[in-house]
């Protein structure tokens, strides 16, 4: 599993990459003394996880996290405890505390092992549209189509599915499900949602160069400007 730290601590990256260097399922492919960096080798490395301070220069943690389209999963590491709380607000895995002992380390990459086997999507090609799924929230059940949802919805460490007049969570991250999605009918709008193409009925232009959708049932989504120039390359002639 690829890691990059991102950390204003030269002290810092130094020891946690000593810590990392005993887990042999965890690559460390890159460092970042703050967000900006963190963005560029973000997008050119696509980690699967970053250890992520959350005070550092210019943009914070959390603020590098709201720039994301779409975002790694996330261990926070920082001095301060008082962030906890909001950190799980970001579909956080852990949130260790420097100095970063050796034992509580290995709980959260455990975490990270146990999150993965059981959140598993079943191999395979995407989900066709005509497909059906099952569709579980607390004691409610559906049997759903893959073309009759209409968005998926970041929430916590889960998804909202909205079809219908419904809206239940289901147990995976926007990112595993983004995998089993076909591209053709479904698009990733920004960090917090997925839209399907063949529910929008009206795109119009937005600020600085984001783009505002209309879905069949009127909620707004508002395409990221970068996914907005991905989006436009994907409907123009």
């Amino acid at each position: 599993m690829k890691a990059l730290i991102v950390e204003d601590s030269r002290l810092a990256r130094l020891e946690l990459k000593e810590l990392l260097s005993v887990h042999q399922e965890i690559e460390v492919v890159g460092e970042a003394e703050n967000a900006e960096v963190a963005e560029r080798l973000i997008e050119e490395l696509d980690p699967d996880l970053l250890f992520l301070d959350i005070n550092m220069p210019g943009k914070n943690g959390f603020e590098l996290l709201e720039s994301l389209d779409a975002a790694p999963q996330v261990i926070f590491t920082t001095a301060y405890d008082e962030f906890a709380i909001k950190s799980f607000e970001y579909n956080a895995l852990d949130y260790l505390l420097k100095p970063i002992k050796e034992d509580r380390l290995a709980k959260a990459l455990g975490k990270l092992d146990l999150r993965s086997q059981e959140n598993k999507l079943p191999t395979g090609d995407y989900l066709g549209p005509e497909q059906q799924v099952f569709v579980k929230d607390g004691e409610k059940c559906w049997l759903v189509k893959i073309e009759d949802i209409r968005l998926f919805e970041v929430c916590g460490n889960y998804s909202r599915v909205y079809f219908d007049q419904h809206k239940p969570l289901i147990l995976r991250s926007l990112n595993q499900l983004e995998e089993r999605l076909d591209p053709e009918h479904f698009f990733r709008a920004n960090r917090q949602e997925i839209i399907n193409l063949k529910k929008i009925s009206k795109i119009e232009p937005w600020f600085n160069g984001r783009l505002k959708v209309w879905m069949d049932d009127q909620q707004e989504v508002e395409v990221s400007r970068r996914q907005a120039v991905r989006f436009k390359e994907l409907l123009s002639l």
